[in-house]
């Protein structure tokens, strides 16, 4: 396979995530709990997208980018998304640590411009649960604007919370792979490529817990 046709190869996937938050807190857990007893909900369904495999699998930042949509009654329920960017396993300051990252830009039904900006710390934690827990929690905070990451210290936060991926959502999750290249072969070394950055990240962080692959 040339590197051109490998160039042309594209990978997405839906993700849906629920959760609760909590209007002007900024403390994710604090906002959970707040938001579970008003009953804030909030939501996200995407569509995250890799245009060039083999790209996203050598960029450090592991970079593809978000569309669909946030829903929160408080923003004015079912938002679209005007533009999302995804990030999966990102190195962190600390070993044994990566960072899932998301942001999403969207605006509320009066207009103003929010962001959702939301991440998974894969650690190495005590237990083996923890790999499920750090895989599918996102401590999520909304800003007032379009905030870039330069602008994330500065930003004026409008809620926190955390928000996960179910079970079941995650077993849905695993049926929407969708690989889009020149041959069935480019579409199989895509999945390939992917599901190799996948396990070695969270071998890279959880080391002995896992299962050795040969």
């Amino acid at each position: 396979m040339t590197a051109e046709t490998q160039e042309q190869t594209s990978l997405s996937f839906t993700e849906e995530m629920k959760g609760f938050v909590a209007m002007g807190e900024t403390d994710f857990q604090r906002g959970r709990e707040q938001g579970e007893k008003t009953n804030t909900a909030l939501m996200f369904h995407l569509t995250i997208t890799m245009d060039d495999v083999a790209r996203f699998v050598e960029d450090p930042k592991h970079e593809g980018s978000a569309e669909g949509y946030v829903r929160c009654q408080q923003f004015g329920g079912e938002r679209p998304v005007e533009k999302g960017v995804f990030n999966l396993f990102v190195d962190a300051a600390q070993p044994h640590r990566k960072l899932m990252l998301y942001r999403l830009f969207f605006d509320d039904d009066k207009g103003q411009p929010l962001t959702l900006y939301g991440f998974k710390d894969v650690n190495d934690d005590p237990g083996v649960d923890s790999i499920w827990k750090d895989t599918s929690t996102l401590y999520t905070r909304i800003f007032r604007g379009h905030v870039q990451p330069e602008g994330d210290a500065t930003a004026e936060t409008v809620a926190a919370g955390i928000i996960t991926i179910h079970e079941l959502d995650f077993l849905k999750q695993l049926t929407t792979f969708r690989a889009k290249g020149p041959s069935l072969a480019a579409r199989a070394d895509a999945i390939a490529q992917f599901g190799k950055l996948f396990l070695g990240s969270l071998w890279d962080v959880y080391g002995a817990k896992l299962p050795r692959l040969h």
